[in-house]
C-alpha cells in the first residue's frame, strides 16, 4: 500500500539504511549467526553513515533529528536485508531518551560522541533472573559511599551485554523504599567488579549477542546517576512506549519480509505439474496474509505519526505491540508452511526470521502484561 507518513528526506536517509545493511551487514550475516555476535567494525561503519544516534545534537556528532520515522526505517531495512541481527535498534530506540533526556551537559560531552560514531557499545541492564516484566521487584543494589555508589547483584537478558562498552544499570539506591527507590546509574567496560557471564545460546536472533551482567562490588563515580535519584523507575515507564512502539515496526517488517519470500516461492515451486500458489488453500493463505499485512501498516503507521506528534500514550503503544506481534508470529509460521521441509533448514532465510521473530511477544513485555496495560486503561 502506498504510504503517506515520509518525506524525500526520508527517503534518501532509507536509501542509506539500505546501502549498509547491503554492504556491511548481509555479506556477514551467516559468520555473526556462527559467531554469536556482530563485529565493531559493523557498528564504526554504521556510525560513519550517521546512522546512529542522529536524533542527539549536532555538537556532540549528531544530527539533531527527533524524528521516530526515521528509527521505523532502520527497522524496516534491517528486517527487508535478510534480517541481519546487529543491534542498532536498542541504541537507537532505546537508549536516546536516557542518554538525551537525562543526562547533564558533562554526561552528554563524555558518553554521547563515541556513542554516535559507532565506537561505544550501550546496553540497558533493567531485566534480572526473578525479575523480567516485573521491574519493582529488582534486587540489584546501589548503595553510596562518599563520592561513589557500589553496585551489588546481576542482571540477564541483556541485549549487547557481550560488546557494551556503556550499560545503563537499574540498581535499588534505597531497598526499602519499592520502587520509588530505584535509580539508573551507568558502568562503563573496564570498572573492576564488573563482569560479564555467558553469551546466552537462544533459539533465535543468535547474531545479536545476549548476555548475563554481574556487579560484584562495582564502584562507579557518583556522577554516572543519570536521571534524579529514585526516579528510575518513572524514567523506565515513560520510555517503554517508544521501545514497544520500536518492537512492533520490527514485528510487521519481518512479517513482511516473510510474506515477499513465501510469494515468491509460491510461484516457482512446482507440485504435482503447477506452482504450488495455483493451490487454492496456499492462494487464500497468502491472501489472508497480504490483506492482515495491509491493515497492519495502515494501523502502525498511524501510531508512528501518533509518536512524532507527541500523542502516542502507554496503551496505544501496549496495543500496537501486542497485535503486530501476534499477528506477525501467525503470518510468519504460515509463510514458513508454504515451504514445506525446506523451511525447517537453516540456510533458508525464512527459518531465520521464524526463529527471530518468536521472542518479539516476549521482549519489552510478554503479550500477557500488554493485556494487562490494554485492560487497566478500559478500566477493568
Amino acid at each position: 500500500m502506498r504510504r503517506t507518513i515520509f518525506t524525500a528526506e526520508h527517503e534518501l536517509f532509507r536509501g542509506t539504511a539500505r546501502t549498509y545493511y547491503q554492504r556491511e551487514c548481509a555479506p556477514y550475516a551467516e559468520q555473526w549467526e556462527h559467531e554469536g555476535q556482530v563485529s565493531r567494525e559493523a557498528w564504526a561503519a554504521a556510525g560513519k553513515a550517521g546512522l546512529i544516534g542522529w536524533q542527539f545534537p549536532e555538537e556532540y556528532g549528531g544530527q539533531g533529528l527527533w524524528d521516530f520515522r526515521y528509527n521505523a526505517i532502520m527497522a524496516e531495512e534491517m528486517h527487508a536485508t535478510s534480517s541481519v541481527g546487529i543491534g542498532l535498534g536498542l541504541q537507537n530506540d532505546v537508549i536516546p531518551p536516557y542518554l538525551m533526556r537525562l543526562t547533564t551537559p558533562e554526561q552528554k560531552a563524555r558518553w554521547l560522541p563515541g556513542v554516535i560514531s559507532g565506537e561505544t557499545i550501550c546496553a540497558l541492564a533493567l531485566s534480572e533472573p526473578g525479575a523480567g516484566s516485573d521491574l519493582k521487584n529488582i534486587r540489584t543494589t546501589a548503595l553510596r559511599d562518599g563520592d561513589t555508589w557500589v553496585i551489588d547483584g546481576s542482571k540477564t537478558f541483556i541485549t549487547n551485554g557481550i560488546l557494551a562498552d556503556l550499560v545503563i544499570v537499574a540498581c535499588k539506591t534505597d531497598p526499602d523504599a519499592g520502587h520509588k527507590g530505584i535509580s539508573l546509574i551507568v558502568v562503563e567496560r573496564g570498572t573492576e567488579g564488573f563482569e560479564r557471564g555467558r553469551k546466552l545460546d537462544k533459539v533465535g536472533m543468535k547474531a545479536q549477542d545476549t548476555a548475563e551482567l554481574f556487579f560484584h562490588g562495582v564502584r562507579v563515580p557518583a556522577e554516572n546517576l543519570i536521571g534524579q535519584e529514585g526516579r528510575g523507575f518513572y524514567h523506565m515507564m515513560g520510555n517503554l512506549p517508544t521501545e514497544r512502539l520500536a518492537i512492533a515496526v520490527a514485528a510487521l517488517a519481518s512479517a513482511e519480509r516473510a510474506f515477499e519470500l513465501a510469494l515468491e516461492y509460491a510461484k516457482t515451486r512446482t507440485a504435482f505439474g503447477r506452482p504450488i500458489g495455483e493451490f487454492q488453500a496456499n492462494r487464500f493463505a497468502l491472501a489472508d496474509i497480504r490483506a492482515q499485512l495491509n491493515a497492519a501498516r495502515v494501523y502502525l503507521d498511524g501510531c508512528i505519526m501518533a509518536l512524532v506528534e507527541g500523542e502516542l500514550t502507554a496503551d496505544e503503544a501496549a496495543a500496537a505491540k501486542y497485535w503486530t506481534t501476534e499477528m506477525g508470529w501467525q503470518a510468519i509460521d504460515r509463510c514458513m508452511q508454504l515451504f514445506g521441509g525446506y523451511g525447517y533448514v537453516n540456510e533458508y532465510e525464512i527459518a531465520r526470521i521464524w526463529r527471530d521473530s518468536r521472542v518479539q511477544r516476549v521482549f519489552g513485555g510478554t503479550s500477557e502484561i500488554m493485556q494487562e496495560i490494554i485492560g487497566r486503561s478500559l478500566g477493568l
